[in-house]
């Protein structure tokens, strides 16, 4: 059972929390011995204080996302790290984020203050007169293209009598009312033109002195488009109700893995592509009884030494040695980091990501050394664990903790998410009685 005292801030918030616990436990007395009438009051004023309880955690939310708190305790992620320290859902954290940016206050860069992105909702929601589900109705009812092909006048005055309407209308109520109401007011939406061409594009540009690049496309053609779509759709699925990746970020993610799964299955690919993509390790003649420190894509440009160590788990990896300047000596062959034997073992003991409460199968996952590959870790069994690529992204990332204990796997989370450090397993299908 989740303990909230045990991480809590002593003096001010210790005794705020100790009136609350003693207020609240005189109405649970209040309400063994309450008439009919008397209940029905007690459910309104509940309602009345879980909203407000809302929205002073969707504030802290803000206030610690805005901070960037859980940066610094290796998440780049908030949804995933508010999942791992409360035991929320992915669907629960989410909202709590998503609100956090819609209802509080924000700053530019230069430290200005700006107002909420939707500022009537904040006020009803911080007086208590909306409750959350409201605020993530009207979020997403004006985040639709048809609300953003509104004027910022209209916009705000939409915005404004959804607020009103929110204090009377249940949220089921409340998104139809906001669906009409902006497609009254979006009077010139988009008109079809059967007679241009399909222009399709895609283009691949690397970040200059840096890691990675951006893709960005347009589909006119409809069915092209349907089919990047749907795949990236069915990948881009939550892993598990624990996976707290926002929607963008699952999107880049799976295609991603969609592409590396081509790469690493595909039979009919040309020769140049049909392989996963290859990790140039360069190395200095004073390094080489060393592990590598630095690497480059033919493509991604330099990697971090974070993102070395999670590639290098499981790559195909071909060592150049360079001279003092610059000029590469020897280049080596290409071999696996885990031998195809190997991989088969883990395949058998993991059955796929053995992470807590992730499904994703073998075919989609990696093998991930429990100790470093680049701090010498020996590539064999016991130290080996089958994680798909989010969650490898993450144990590269995170303070977890990942060991095998009595020959299976298992990840102990940070001290900040769980003070006891209870170790956390998957439970493999074939091990389930």
């Amino acid at each position: 059972m989740f303990d909230y005292t045990r991480s809590m801030a002593p003096d001010p918030l210790r005794a705020a929390h100790q009136h609350l616990a003693a207020a609240l436990e005189e109405l649970a007395t209040a309400t063994r011995t309450a008439s009919d009438t008397d209940l029905v009051s007690v459910l309104t004023l509940c309602e009345g204080l879980s909203r407000r309880v809302d929205a002073i955690s969707v504030s802290a939310v803000a206030t610690l996302d805005q901070r960037g708190v859980f940066l610094t305790r290796g998440y780049t992620c908030t949804a995933r790290a508010l999942a791992d320290l409360l035991g929320w859902t992915g669907r629960e954290a989410r909202r709590h984020v998503v609100a956090a940016t819609d209802v509080h206050r924000r700053a530019t860069l230069g430290g200005e203050p700006l107002p909420a992105r939707l500022p009537a909702t904040a006020a009803a929601f911080s007086a208590g007169d909306v409750a959350l589900r409201h605020v993530e109705v009207i979020g997403r009812v004006l985040s639709t293209p048809a609300a953003r092909r509104l004027t910022p006048e209209r916009w705000s005055g939409a915005e404004a009598q959804l607020a009103v309407a929110a204090t009377t209308l249940n949220s089921g109520q409340l998104e139809t009312f906001g669906t009409t109401l902006v497609e009254r007011l979006d009077e010139d939406g988009a008109e079809p033109d059967d007679t241009a061409p399909p222009n399709n594009e895609l283009r691949l540009v690397r970040h200059r002195g840096g890691a990675g690049g951006s893709i960005r496309g347009r589909y006119s053609d409809a069915a092209l488009f349907d089919a990047i779509a749907a795949v990236i759709d069915a990948q881009a699925a939550p892993l598990t109700s624990d996976d707290h990746r926002t929607a963008p970020q699952r999107q880049a993610e799976a295609l991603a893995d969609v592409c590396a799964h081509v790469l690493a299955h595909g039979r009919d690919l040309p020769e140049v592509g049909g392989r996963r993509p290859q990790l140039t390790v360069i190395v200095r003649l004073e390094d080489l009884e060393r592990r590598a420190r630095a690497a480059t894509l033919e493509f991604g440009g330099t990697l971090t030494p974070g993102a070395l160590r999670a590639l290098a788990c499981d790559a195909g990896v071909v060592p150049v040695v360079m001279n003092g300047a610059g000029q590469p000596l020897d280049v080596g062959r290409g071999k696996r980091t885990i031998p195809d034997g190997l991989r088969r073992a883990v395949t058998v003991r993991d059955r796929g990501c053995a992470h807590p409460g992730c499904d994703r199968p073998p075919s989609w996952c990696e093998v991930h050394h429990v100790r470093h590959w680049a701090h010498g870790g020996p590539t064999e069994l016991g130290n080996l664990v089958m994680l798909c690529r989010a969650h490898h992204r993450q144990v590269h990332h995170c303070d977890w903790l990942v060991r095998i204990r009595d020959g299976l796997p298992e990840f102990v989370p940070p001290r900040w998410i769980d003070p006891d450090r209870t170790p956390r397993r998957n439970a493999p299908v074939h091990l389930v009685a």
